[in-house]
């Protein structure tokens, strides 16, 4: 079976949560995950990288970018992969809504 592109969706931040694009990309080969991108992109937070302040994805092995920074992840997991990004990008939201309260 041929790669198939099984998930391509963006989702938008409200304004009053952060703001920003959350993108997931997931791809399958023979039932199981084969690529994937997970995206927040907000030029607000950082503006480099195309705004991506946080990401996962699988093109030169897999990896994370944080804020223009690429570090390699230890695990290809794909469901805690996705688990960590949910977590993070709440995370950095989190932050960030308490640094415009200030």
């Amino acid at each position: 079976m041929a790669e198939i592109k099984i998930i391509d969706r963006s989702f938008m931040v409200s304004r009053k949560r952060g703001n920003g694009t959350l993108r997931y990309e997931v791809w399958l080969d023979n039932d199981a995950v084969s690529r994937y991108n997970l995206a927040y992109i907000n030029h607000l937070i950082f503006s480099g990288d195309n705004g991506r302040v946080l990401g996962y994805d699988n093109r030169h092995g897999h990896h994370r970018h944080f804020k223009g920074t690429v570090e390699s992840i230890d695990t290809a997991n794909f469901e805690e992969i996705e688990r960590r990004f949910e977590q993070e990008w709440t995370m950095v939201l989190e932050e960030y809504n308490a640094q415009r309260s200030r």
